[in-house]
């Protein structure tokens, strides 16, 4: 939702051309939501959601530790007031000089999938401490994860012997659950795998003391989702099941849920037109797409609300395409967006949810356009 802070900066600042504002006072509720609904989970953000230094100073300020996916980003999160030990390089495709600049920086903790990742880590980073994260279906999730990342539980047994085995301290688990997961019981078989993981390693004397139980907590779009309370009570009852009253240290590494609700993109109608005088549908371009921010939009994945000055009026469904000279820029056009009749060239909109996975997905300069500019108020 457009808070009425950003109405006013809408109001006053009247902007440009497409750009988005981000309310710090959502973001800070976040923040607290989190650590009420999991008060013995650390907060690692995402940087990767939104790194604007204003949204990572105020997390740092308010004790958040950083799950940053780069050196770039280990350099935002320090420079926003962050020690290297509130720092995971949670990456686990990291260049060795990249592993050895972070562990200068003074990280110390580091994601790992594989034996062939563990070496790089002993080599630039001895004695650095590392989880290994092990795969997940996603099911449940809107934005689900491929198999990219992670390995079955069984070899990560063999990924942290080996870690020990090279000097490095074998720490914990890892695991994703999907993006924008809406199934607060998704995290329920991942700690089941954690436990299986830990007891394997207990047998060969190696003790583990973390789960990082990843992001996956949504915002919302045009669905409710639940709040940040049911998935603490979900995923502690997890914890409880599987691990009984020895419970492991753990992490929660939310980005979306942090920030999605807190930003909105203001962006403008360009063209509204028809393919035939038969096509059933208008087709509506808008001066921002996929290319400009709204990437997530892919396979018409997130459904982001789009509130017009015509709400509460007459719609017909629309396609809906951004202004780039490319024809893959199309954001909803297998399942067509309600939008009004009287939506004409000239009309402002909002397009709310779009806190996270937006400036950071945006293009340089495609077709000449600027990058998203950003607002944080």
């Amino acid at each position: 939702m457009a808070t009425q802070r950003i109405l006013d900066f809408l109001a006053t600042r009247r902007p440009d051309g497409p750009c988005l504002i981000v309310d710090l006072d959502i973001v800070e509720d976040n923040f607290n939501a989190f650590r009420k609904a999991l008060p013995d989970s650390a907060i690692f953000y995402a940087v990767k959601a939104n790194p604007a230094p204003e949204v990572l100073k105020l997390l740092a300020g308010l004790g958040s530790n950083f799950d940053c996916a780069s050196v770039a980003e280990v350099e935002m999160a320090l420079n926003a007031g962050a020690t290297p030990r509130r720092i995971s390089y949670g990456n686990t495709i990291k260049k060795e000089r990249d592993i050895a600049r972070a562990h200068q920086l003074g990280v110390s903790l580091f994601a790992v999938d594989c034996v062939e990742e563990v070496e790089k880590v002993a080599r630039a980073a001895p004695g650095a401490r590392v989880f290994c994260r092990v795969l997940t279906d996603g099911e449940g999730a809107e934005w689900p994860l491929s198999r990219k990342f992670g390995c079955v539980p069984a070899m990560a047994i063999d990924v942290l012997v080996h870690a020990n085995a090279l000097g490095l301290v074998a720490t914990g688990v890892s695991f994703h659950v999907g993006s924008q997961q809406t199934d607060t019981g998704a995290w329920d078989a991942a700690i089941a795998d954690a436990r299986f993981v830990f007891e394997a390693l207990a047998e060969k004397g190696i003790v583990l003391t973390l789960v990082n139980m990843g992001g996956g907590f949504p915002t919302r779009y045009l669905k409710d989702v639940p709040a940040a309370a049911e998935y603490g009570r979900a995923i502690f009852a997890s914890l409880r099941k599987h691990f009984g009253n020895r419970l492991p240290e753990t992490i929660i590494e939310p980005g979306r849920g942090m920030v999605g609700d807190a930003g909105v993109v203001k962006a403008e109608v360009v063209l509204v037109s028809k393919k035939s005088d038969t096509d059933a549908n208008r087709w509506v371009y808008l001066d921002i797409g996929k290319f400009g921010g709204l990437a997530e939009t892919m396979d018409e994945a997130i459904r982001y609300p789009i509130v017009t000055r015509h709400d509460g009026g007459a719609t017909e469904p629309c396609v809906i395409a951004g202004p780039t000279c490319d024809s893959a820029d199309v954001l909803y056009e297998k399942t067509p967006y309600p939008l009004p009749l009287a939506l004409t060239v000239g009309d402002e909109v909002l397009i709310e949810g779009t806190g996270a996975y937006t400036t950071t997905y945006a293009s340089v300069a495609f077709n000449g356009f600027e990058p998203l500019r950003s607002y944080v108020i």
